[in-house]
């Protein structure tokens, strides 16, 4: 892959966005949280290379997991792993070279799935500093030693706040901001979300009655302002990360109750795209200088409307999947749209994927365990490479770091080696 000079161009531009305010300090190859380092699903390195072996990047291990959704994290060499084994939802600390364990903790759960769907935890850790953050499927808040795995702190949101459980469950992956960890509760008397002290799980401010979606909180620095980015079941709420001011609101809201908004805010300068599947749609957003509102640039249903996976950015187009990803539903299509208009330029068909940003070439990985790699063009969706990795059932983000790919499926987790060998 062409990495080195996109990197060199656009790494301090990264360092700078993630450096201020942040509540990690992630080497550059680092995948500490959920979508990356600054959630937007985009890796930073340039050790990837150029092209795949014939038969495929090589398995560096394999391993079996339990239940969940919850996507892997990577930081200095360690993977945290979030899962459910029998009636506890897991925290296990792996060498991310070799698959071995360092640590594991767990606490009981009781979380049923009222669909028949996967029962175990949904959001994705965070790494920062020496700290694990874990979100699990009741609303257990937890905060673990990185180098031990003690249990530092824990809040029970569902019932300390009263947060319903919703279709699927919380499935806010939590960010560490500075010195909070902010996240979407969807509680109430006020806790539609909330910030909370990373060293002592102590709440540090509280705003809107907003019920949770599905979508993960995302920070960034805005006019010169930093600003965090929650998307509730209703609206996207910009506000101070250090004392909750709300900057401004947009309602964003499926016109169904039975909807999921799940897809990750994206922010590209000062415009942010928002997107959701069940006859919503997608709205490109700019945000005004004086940070008390934003103008609507373009919005439309049948644009890109993401039902749970993010979309990507790369040189002023958006790559995601549009449409339901539901069984039985009609295909969805995986698109690039030219930012600035929204205009479509390419669908192909597709199944339920991820997609991750490496360099100027896209690394999706479908539902069925297939990692296809293709240049990020407008031109169209031309992969120069694939590989089967996994079986059927993927669904959780994968992590990419140090030129290693991990991802899981409902039952195995897979290290592949995409690096220069």
């Amino acid at each position: 892959m062409r990495c080195a000079r996109l990197v060199n161009t656009l790494f301090p531009r990264l360092l700078l966005l993630c450096g201020l305010g942040c509540g990690f300090c992630a080497q550059a190859s680092d995948w500490p949280q959920f979508l990356g380092p600054i959630r937007n699903g985009v890796y930073a390195g340039a050790d990837l290379a150029a092209a795949w072996p014939k038969d495929g990047p090589a398995v560096v291990w394999r391993r079996p997991v339990g239940q969940g959704f919850s996507g892997p994290v990577v930081s200095k060499g360690k993977l945290i792993l979030f899962h459910r084994i029998g009636n506890k939802e897991m925290i296990e600390s792996l060498d991310a070279g070799t698959g071995k364990s360092f640590w594991t903790n767990g606490y009981p759960t009781a979380y049923r799935d009222d669909f028949g769907f996967d029962e175990g935890p949904r959001a994705t850790p965070a790494i920062s500093e020496n700290r694990v953050y874990t979100f699990g499927a009741e609303g257990v808040l937890s905060c673990f030693d990185l180098a031990t795995g003690t249990n530092v702190w824990t809040v029970n949101t569902k019932r300390e706040f009263h947060a319903p459980k919703g279709f699927f469950g919380p499935a806010c992956s939590p960010l560490v901001e500075g010195n909070a960890v902010l996240m979407i509760i969807g509680g109430k008397a006020g806790f539609g979300i909330a910030a909370f002290d990373k060293a002592t799980g102590k709440v540090l401010w509280k705003a809107t009655d907003d019920e949770a979606g599905y979508a993960s909180p995302v920070a960034a620095t805005l006019h010169g302002r930093r600003t965090a980015l929650l998307l509730t079941r209703s609206e996207l709420v910009a506000s101070d990360p250090v004392t909750g001011n709300i900057f401004f609101r947009f309602p964003f809201e499926p016109p169904i109750h039975s909807s999921v908004t799940a897809a990750t805010p994206l922010v590209m300068d000062d415009k942010i795209f928002l997107s959701a599947s069940y006859d919503t749609g997608a709205v490109l957003l700019k945000v005004n200088p004086d940070m008390k509102g934003v103008e609507k640039i373009w919005a439309g249903e049948y644009i890109l409307s993401n039902h749970y996976a993010t979309s990507v950015y790369h040189d002023g187009f958006l790559y995601g999947l549009h449409g339901r990803t539901d069984p039985g539903m009609e295909t969805p299509t995986l698109r690039c749209v030219e930012v600035n208009t929204g205009k479509v330029r390419w669908k192909k068909d597709f199944a339920a994927a991820t997609i991750t940003l490496a360099g100027d070439e896209l690394l999706v990985l479908s539902e069925r365990g297939e990692l296809l790699r293709a240049p990020a063009s407008s031109d169209g969706f031309n992969p120069k490479a694939r590989a089967q990795i996994l079986s059927s059932q993927v669904r959780a983000h994968p992590a990419l770091a140090d030129g290693r790919l991990y991802a899981r499926s409902k039952d195995t987790m897979v290290c592949v080696n995409l690096a220069n060998q």
